[in-house]
């Protein structure tokens, strides 16, 4: 028991007496790792994107091409006046004076458009005693196929026809000279009425007064309709077009005449 007691207080005065160092060792530094990536750079207002309200989706490149030009339209034909040979024109005055027929002379026709007439004349008898009913301005050929079919055709059928109402004394036009485009449409081909070549026959007027109108016909059994069948008909033999009653409704009230030529001689007459 003795000898523990002794043996503690020589440790306890051994401990007192050995000098212990005033700090204790400090930690070393962790070393820096190397950077292997680089820093995010930070976005600010200016580079973020605008906020897409109407939440529409956003164009991709190929919405931002260009689109695709429009092939520019054709010009649309510039219509002329058709000029007339000198020479026939005044053999044509020359044939036209010959059967009998008045008119008068007038001035080049332009109302633009193609519409108009190159030697243009008004015609005021179609022969002696057969006037046109109002006078028309028209081309020389037109009024002398007009004066040939009357003299050829219309009055040998009138006499048979028509013989107690006394010679023909007026045919009665609906159109001449006028610048519109076909039956009066607002898209279309040009008329040949604004050419000068047609002429459209509404009525024939006999001296006792009567006057045969024209409608539709083709079942009429009477003289009046064979009459109208007869004229009808000749006309194609002068005329290049002959539109009837019988055609469509815009030629239900009266004949359509005129001279435009066509390919291989061909006529239209229905």
């Amino acid at each position: 028991m003795h000898l523990r007691i002794i043996a503690c207080l020589l440790s306890a005065i051994l401990l007192s007496s050995a000098s212990l160092p005033k700090k204790g060792p400090l930690p070393e530094k962790r070393p820096v790792e190397a950077e292997t990536t680089k820093p995010v750079e930070e976005k600010t207002e200016k580079d973020a994107p605008a906020p897409n309200k109407d939440k529409t989706p956003l164009p991709t490149p190929e919405d931002t091409e260009p689109l695709p030009q429009k092939p520019e339209a054709e010009p649309e034909p510039v219509l002329t006046i058709e000029p007339e040979d000198g020479k026939e024109y005044a053999a044509c005055l020359t044939a036209l004076k010959q059967i009998g027929a008045t008119f008068n002379e007038e001035r080049r026709i332009d109302d633009g458009k193609g519409c108009g007439i190159d030697k243009p004349l008004t015609l005021e008898t179609v022969l002696p005693g057969v006037a046109l009913k109002p006078e028309g301005k028209m081309r020389c050929e037109t009024a002398l196929e007009l004066a040939r079919w009357t003299k050829d055709a219309v009055l040998p059928a009138a006499k048979v026809a028509l013989k107690n109402e006394g010679p023909l004394t007026a045919i009665d036009q609906a159109s001449s000279y006028v610048c519109r485009l076909r039956n009066n449409g607002t898209t279309g081909k040009i008329s040949e009425h604004a050419r000068g070549n047609a002429i459209d026959i509404a009525s024939f007027t006999f001296k006792s007064g009567k006057s045969i109108e024209i409608q539709p016909r083709d079942e009429d059994p009477t003289l009046t309709g064979a009459f109208q069948r007869a004229v009808t008909a000749t006309g194609c033999l002068y005329f290049e077009t002959v539109l009837d009653p019988g055609s469509d409704e815009a030629h239900e009230n009266h004949l359509h005449f005129d001279v435009q030529e066509r390919k291989n001689g061909y006529r239209f007459c229905r």
